[in-house]
């Protein structure tokens, strides 16, 4: 039979992972388009809007490493069941309690649940595909995951067009249980070692991840330098240093910590963190603009997002295939260097420019993402021997979550310190009660013109100015931080390969065996 070829079952697999994938990443993005309702039906505030948010996205960093580990030891097919059952089970909560509070809780134990889906997704695809046909496996799966959040907007977008904010959860509860289901026919795959759990480093990887994603969190409201601020950003580094010290002395490590003394696993750790921390960052500012600038409906500015699918998911179908031939470097370099060019193009956006100034810079920016996603996920994987993939396939999805987290907190940062100082003139001639609002965000003062009648309208457009202001100051530095990490990345990572048969991700395995 030829190896190249693949059976049922792994279409069936290679079809069940992606839409899992997809299922826990969209949920990440899901909400943001649901906040204004949600927040007017709950009576949220906005610390708890950010942690109904941020809540599913910290428990999923914190726990995806341990939970690719629980994968190899006791199986990748039932941890994804049971991840998916959780995930289900938690989406549903709020159809019966929809208080704020149950809300947090309800995302917190989502993303439990998404930290035991993600890992076992990837890990599934490489331990269950030949090696001829892998990279095109990871590339189709690492293309569906960065355009998870796209595809989570879209669909939120669409169901808010006819129902309220629990529809979205509804649908989430509903997609994961039968997505749990098709869980149940898929083969099992696990380490046949089974190794020993490693308790200490579950705690303390995820204390560093942990305190790492609440400073990011937290650091827009508080300030970069507030004293609790520093702490945990000290406290995460510290349980890092720790995490280290102890995975390098116990017998059977969580994460063999000597992995990122490989240039390819260590480079493709870093292209998807800075891939997220951007993506993430300017999706954030992109939802904003859509709605607050150009006045668009939840499903219309979902709408105008979803071209950036196609190129980013047809380019990773395809871009392990160019990185087995040339090299990690090249494909990384470049997709940083365009998808930096396009956040810089996006940078120049002004308060009268139309969608079709915002859609060559998306289709840009989904180009440098095809790129390098999918090489860069690939070198993660075949940097670990074929029993550990679970776990290294939790690094990439941590990598992923810890740079969703800053670049969120980075880009909020950056919008509301631009947003505040241009805003500020003209705060001393509003009435006092209008003040607040006014300086807090655009979507307050606009809801403040709106009220005060056509008078009001000089005010709405020098908010919508300012707002524009603090967007270009956070997408330039997003794009100089892409331009920047594709020459340290691009120095960093392994390029043409030696061996005769040009593999390079064969070559990044032998290497690292030895």
């Amino acid at each position: 039979m030829d190896s190249t070829r693949l059976s049922a079952t792994q279409r069936w697999m290679l079809v069940l992972s992606c839409a899992a994938v997809a299922l826990v990443v969209g949920s990440m993005a899901a909400l943001y388009t649901a906040l204004p309702e949600l927040a007017t039906a709950t009576g949220a505030t906005q610390q708890q809007l950010t942690w109904i948010v941020d809540g599913y996205t910290l428990a999923l960093a914190c726990l995806v490493l341990p939970a690719g580990a629980l994968g190899d030891r006791y199986g990748r097919r039932i941890v994804l069941v049971v991840g998916l059952s959780v995930f289900a089970l938690a989406s549903a909560t709020p159809l019966l309690f929809d208080s704020p509070t149950w809300l947090i809780g309800a995302r917190a134990v989502a993303g439990v649940g998404a930290a035991l889906v993600m890992p076992s997704t990837l890990s599934l695809l490489t331990a269950g595909f030949p090696e001829a046909r892998r990279g095109n496996a990871v590339g189709l799966w690492a293309g569906v995951a960065g355009a998870g959040a796209v595809l989570g907007i879209l669909g939120s977008g669409l169901l808010l067009e006819r129902w309220s904010w629990l529809s979205v959860f509804l649908a989430m509860a509903v997609a994961g249980a039968l997505l749990m289901l098709a869980g149940c026919t898929i083969p099992e795959s696990v380490d046949q070692e089974r190794p020993a759990m490693d308790p200490w480093g579950a705690v303390t990887s995820a204390a560093a991840v942990g305190l790492i994603v609440v400073a990011a969190i937290e650091a827009p409201a508080r300030g970069w330098l507030d004293p609790l601020v520093v702490a945990m950003f000290v406290g995460g580094l510290l349980a890092a240093a720790i995490f280290t010290v102890v995975e390098l002395r116990v017998a059977q490590p969580l994460l063999d910590v000597r992995l990122f003394a490989r240039r390819g696993f260590a480079a493709g750790t870093m292209s998807v963190t800075i891939q997220f921390l951007v993506t993430f960052g300017v999706f954030m500012l992109l939802v904003q603009f859509l709605q607050l600038i150009l006045g668009y409906r939840p499903l219309t500015s979902a709408l105008a997002m979803a071209p950036m699918v196609v190129p980013m998911v047809a380019i990773s179908a395809v871009a392990p295939w160019v990185a087995d031939r040339i090299g990690l470097r090249w494909p990384t370099f470049a997709g940083l260097v365009v998808l930096g060019v396009g956040l810089v193009a996006v940078s120049r956006l002004t308060v009268d420019s139309t969608y079709l100034d915002l859609l060559w810079p998306l289709l840009v920016m989904s180009t440098g993402l095809g790129l390098c996603t999918a090489p860069a996920t690939a070198a993660i994987i075949a940097g670990t021997p074929i029993e550990k993939h679970g776990v290294a396939a939790a690094v990439n999805d941590a990598a992923r979550e810890v740079g969703a987290a800053i670049g969120i907190a980075v880009a909020g940062s950056m919008l509301a310190a631009g947003y505040s100082d241009r805003i500020a003139p003209a705060l001393p001639r509003l009435p006092e009660v209008a003040r607040g609002p006014v300086a807090d965000s655009l979507a307050a003062a606009l809801q403040v013109a709106d009220r005060a009648g056509p008078q009001a309208q000089p005010l709405a457009e020098f908010a919508k100015a300012a707002f524009i202001h603090g967007a270009q100051q956070s997408c330039l530095a997003l794009g100089y931080l892409a331009f920047a990490a594709a020459v340290v990345v691009g120095v960093w990572a392994p390029g043409r390969p030696r061996t005769s048969a040009g593999d390079a991700v064969a070559a990044e395995l032998a290497s690292t065996r030895h």
